[in-house]
């Protein structure tokens, strides 16, 4: 997975010796973000939960190898959260930049699937994220600097069907991030929403199903989306420019300017969808 980055698309001096804190940094997105972002001499934090798959992505690393810090974590487990944080505060001083990028998917229309799960994805994906977002906010205005980026989906824009409890936590996360945005910029600190469409990591596998068991599912639309690469150089492109909302596909993200101008076309499209039971 790490591959080089294309040439010209990165300023190397921009990432270099910044602290960066990546949650979900053991797979997908958040682990091309760990190759390149070594690479390009930045000081990392990684988080997940398994430290096994850390430690792998870690000695992966082609690049500054020894500014590679692991912390563990389950974004679920909030009362531990607010520790985690103070770890990482106590261990850098002040941090440059949280990539929020850990979160799971469902899999399941929304009368099939358990409240359990609900509640479950809403944990990681939403309250998880906002428990160790708002006191790194807190730190970067009381220090006047920072960047916040969370990769949200697609299916934050729009609701496509077999995702509710998914696709809702994004929602949330949008709402969330806007906000913090307008309210945090005064002091300097920039709020960036990625929202990426389909791409080739194990998310679909990984999903949840309605009785909260993991789908282990290949889905067809992902085996044939981006490249981990590719979006991983679009968001250090977004957090270079101080971009405040990205959107990263083809013809999902054409989904999202149909909402805006012609929302019956776009609900017409979902409801075809939801009688085929495209997963």
């Amino acid at each position: 997975m790490a591959q080089a980055l294309p040439a010209g698309k990165i300023a190397p001096n921009f990432f270099y010796n910044k602290t960066i804190w990546i949650t979900g940094a053991s797979s997908g997105i958040g682990e091309q973000l760990t190759y390149d972002l070594s690479k390009l001499g930045a000081k990392l934090i990684l988080s997940a939960r398994r430290r096994g798959e850390l430690e792998r992505v870690k000695n992966a690393c082609e690049g500054y190898s020894n500014n590679i810090s692991i912390l563990t974590l389950d974004l679920a487990d909030h009362d531990a959260l607010p520790k985690k944080v103070e770890e990482v505060l106590k261990k850098v001083g002040k941090l440059d930049i949280l990539i929020n990028n850990g979160g799971i998917s469902q899999r399941e229309f929304a009368l099939n699937t358990s409240f359990e799960v609900d509640k479950r994805i809403m944990d990681v994906n939403y309250f998880g994220t906002i428990a160790i977002t708002k006191p790194i906010a807190q730190s970067m205005a009381r220090h006047q600097l920072g960047q916040i980026l969370t990769i949200t989906s697609v299916a934050g824009k729009i609701g496509p069907p077999m995702r509710s409890a998914y696709s809702a936590s994004k929602f949330a996360l949008h709402g969330f991030m806007d906000v913090l945005r307008a309210e945090i910029a005064q002091y300097d600190v920039t709020v960036t929403t990625v929202c990426p469409g389909f791409v080739k990591t194990k998310i679909a596998e990984n999903a949840l199903t309605g009785n909260g068991l993991k789908r282990q599912e290949k889905d067809p639309n992902i085996e044939s989306g981006m490249e981990v690469s590719y979006v991983s150089s679009r968001i250090l492109n977004a957090l270079r420019k101080k971009r405040e909302e990205v959107y990263i596909g083809k013809k999902e993200v054409l989904g999202v300017y149909i909402m805006r101008l012609w929302p019956k076309l776009l609900f017409k499209w979902m409801k075809k969808l939801a009688k085929t039971g495209v997963k």
